[in-house]
C-alpha cells in the first residue's frame, strides 16, 4: 500500500469516528506516566552534575536502576521514589488527571548558616 493511500485511510478513519481500544489508549497513559518520571529524574540529576552512578550511591541503588527509571523501563515503588528525592535534595512533585501528567522535582533551599 502506497504512503498517500494509507494517509487517506487513516484519515478516513478519523473522520469517520475512530477511536483505539480502551486498553491502548490505557498503555499511552502509562506510557506517559513513565516518561514525564524519567524525564524529571534526568532533568534533576544533570541540573546536579551527577552521573547515573553518583546518583545511585547516594539513593542507595545501582546505576542499572537509575537507567532503567531514567529510560522508562520500570515502575518506581513510592519508598523507592521517596529515596529517589532525597538522594537528588528535592521535593517530587506529581499531579495526575486524564489528560496529562506533570512530575517535577522541587530543589530544597537551604539557609547558609
Amino acid at each position: 500500500m502506497s504512503h498517500s493511500r494509507y494517509r487517506t485511510l487513516r484519515e478516513r478513519k478519523l473522520t469517520e469516528g475512530f477511536t483505539e481500544p480502551a486498553e491502548v489508549a490505557e498503555a499511552r497513559h502509562e506510557i506517559r506516566m513513565s516518561m514525564a518520571l524519567a524525564k524529571a529524574v534526568y532533568d534533576r540529576r544533570t541540573e546536579l552534575g551527577l552521573t547515573q552512578t553518583e546518583l545511585a550511591d547516594r539513593a542507595g541503588l545501582t546505576q542499572a536502576k537509575i537507567s532503567r527509571i531514567e529510560g522508562s523501563d520500570t515502575v518506581p515503588t513510592l519508598p523507592l521514589l521517596a529515596r529517589l528525592a532525597k538522594a537528588l535534595d528535592a521535593t517530587l512533585n506529581i499531579a495526575l488527571d486524564d489528560a496529562d501528567t506533570h512530575v517535577t522535582f522541587t530543589a530544597h533551599h537551604h539557609d547558609a548558616a
